[in-house]
């Protein structure tokens, strides 16, 4: 059964369809738990701070964040991000950090099945 999507933001609606077609067709259940936290209304979605990566997750880990990150805080460690929104700070010391700054898109291009992914926020 397919659920209507009530977004006015046209690349929001686009990321939506592209997570829920990737996680039926590659059995990847943390794409539709990206794609359920991001059609929710924005108020509950709470942006991820630098710091909160910091705190939660090992180096060179690959993560999801269901919304925005900021740039509050300090990177240490190489990771991979992948998020709706970045603040332009918060690109920047990721990528300093010796990691990457992807959007869902590219890094559901990047591994179709979720495996390796820890899903944050």
């Amino acid at each position: 059964m397919l659920r209507t999507i009530r977004k006015e933001n046209p690349e929001l609606v686009r990321t939506l369809i592209e997570l829920r077609v990737a996680a039926k067709k590659n059995d990847a259940p943390v794409w539709g738990a990206v794609a359920e936290r991001l059609a929710r209304a924005r108020h509950p979605r709470s942006p991820i701070n630098v710091a909160h990566l910091e705190r939660l997750t090992k180096p060179n880990e690959t993560v999801v964040v269901a919304g925005k990150v900021l740039a509050e805080g300090r990177l240490t460690k190489p990771l991979v991000v992948g998020a709706f929104d970045y603040s332009s700070a918060a690109r920047a010391k990721i990528q300093s950090a010796g990691g990457q700054a992807l959007s869902l898109p590219e890094l559901l291009e990047s591994h179709p099945n979720g495996t390796g992914v820890r899903l944050l926020g």
